[in-house]
C-alpha cells in the first residue's frame, strides 16, 4: 500500500500549485486584452467624391475599423474634397477626415474657425497632380491652357486649390486666362470625352478609376509639370511650400503614357482630428489606420505607401496626444 504524504509534503505541494496558478494568472493578464475594450459610439468620417481614392480609402478603412473596434459605429460622409474636410473637422460636423496638407495650411493661414484645434493623426499617401487632355491635344504646358475651357474642380477641393496656384506659377489667372468649371472628378472624364472641355485637372492617389476608366474609351494625355513650375511654386510661399516635384510612374496608367514616366506635382495626405478627440479612441484608431495597410492596399494602390517611419511626420498640425500615444508604444 502506498504511504500518506508527510504533512511537509502536502503543504509544499500547496505552495507549488498556488504559485503555478500565480503564474499562470500573470500570463493571461499579459497575455489577454483584459480591460482594453473597443471603443463605443459613433464617430463620422468626411471622405470625398464618388470615384475617387478619399471615397474608396475611407469605405476600406470603415470596414477595417468595423474588424478591430467592433462597438465603434463609423458613419461615412461624401465630400467634395480637402478644403471642405478641413472645414467640417475644424468646426465640428465630422471627427476624422482626410485632407491635403496645403489645405490644411490654408485653413490655418486664413484663420479659419476651429483651425487651432485641428490636430494630426498620420501622415498617409501624397496626391498627384493630373492634367488630363485628349490624345491629339495641342496642349503641352500649363500654359497652353491658356484661352481654353477647364475644369478645376469644386470650390472645397483640394484640386481647386492646387489648380489655382498652378494655373498661377504658369503665369495664367485662373479667373482671366481661362475659362473654369467647378465640375468633380465625376462628371470631368464625361465633359472631356464629349468635348465640353479642352482639360481638366485632378488631385488624387495613384491610381484614380476615374482616370483609369476614361482612359479605357477615350484616349487621353497627362500633360507634364515640370520642376520649373514647382520652383515658381515654392515662391508663391505659404500652402505651396508643400508641393513637391514628383514622377508618376508609368505603371500607374499604362495605357495613357504607354511605359512613359510623368513629371508633377504631388502633396500629402494626412489623417486629421480635433484635439478634443478622445485619446483612446484616436490611439487606436491610428493603430488601425496603420496595420491596415496591406489589406487596403490590396485594393487602393495609393495605401500602399503609408509607412510608420513616416506616418509621425504630420506638418503642419501636431499630433494629437492619442496618435502619439501610438507611435510611443510602437518604437522600437
Amino acid at each position: 500500500m502506498l504511504q500518506a504524504l508527510p504533512r511537509i509534503s502536502r503543504r509544499r505541494a500547496l505552495l507549488g500549485s498556488t504559485a503555478a496558478l500565480a503564474v499562470v494568472g500573470l500570463l493571461l493578464w499579459w497575455l489577454l486584452p483584459i480591460g482594453d475594450e473597443s471603443p463605443s459610439g459613433t464617430v463620422t468620417f468626411s471622405t470625398g467624391t464618388p470615384t475617387g481614392v478619399y471615397q474608396k480609402y475611407g469605405m476600406l478603412l470603415q470596414g477595417a475599423i468595423a474588424k478591430d473596434l467592433p462597438r465603434l459605429d463609423v458613419r461615412l460622409l461624401d465630400s467634395d474634397g480637402s478644403q471642405q474636410n478641413v472645414r467640417r473637422v475644424a468646426t465640428g460636423q465630422a471627427d476624422f477626415t482626410i485632407a491635403a496638407a496645403d489645405a490644411v495650411e490654408t485653413y490655418r493661414l486664413e484663420n479659419q474657425p476651429g483651425a487651432g484645434r485641428l490636430r494630426g493623426c498620420a501622415r498617409l499617401y501624397d496626391d498627384y497632380v493630373h492634367l488630363v487632355v485628349p490624345r491629339s491635344s495641342p496642349v503641352r504646358s500649363v500654359a497652353d491652357l491658356k484661352g481654353r475651357t477647364v475644369a478645376v474642380g469644386p470650390a472645397g477641393s483640394g484640386v481647386r486649390l492646387i489648380a489655382e496656384h498652378v494655373l498661377a506659377a504658369a503665369g495664367l489667372d485662373p479667373k482671366k486666362d481661362i475659362t473654369a468649371l467647378s465640375d468633380g472628378i465625376g462628371t470631368m472624364p464625361d465633359l472631356l470625352k464629349r468635348h465640353k472641355i479642352d482639360a481638366f485637372f485632378w488631385s488624387g492617389g495613384l491610381p484614380t478609376s476615374a482616370v483609369t476608366q476614361l482612359s479605357n474609351r477615350f484616349g487621353i494625355r497627362l500633360v507634364p509639370i515640370g520642376s520649373d513650375l514647382v520652383a515658381k511654386l515654392h515662391a508663391q510661399g505659404g500652402a505651396s511650400r508643400y508641393y513637391r516635384a514628383a514622377v508618376m510612374p508609368a505603371d500607374a496608367y499604362p495605357d495613357i503614357e504607354q511605359g512613359s514616366a510623368v513629371q508633377t506635382v504631388a502633396v500629402a495626405n494626412l489623417l486629421i482630428t480635433r484635439e478634443d478627440m478622445n485619446a483612446d479612441l484616436t490611439e487606436k484608431l491610428t493603430r488601425t489606420v496603420i496595420d491596415s495597410r496591406d489589406r487596403i492596399g490590396a485594393q487602393v494602390h495609393a495605401a500602399q505607401l503609408v509607412d510608420l517611419r513616416t506616418a509621425i511626420y504630420t506638418d503642419p498640425l501636431e499630433l494629437h496626444e492619442g496618435a502619439r500615444r501610438y507611435y510611443e508604444s510602437v518604437k522600437p
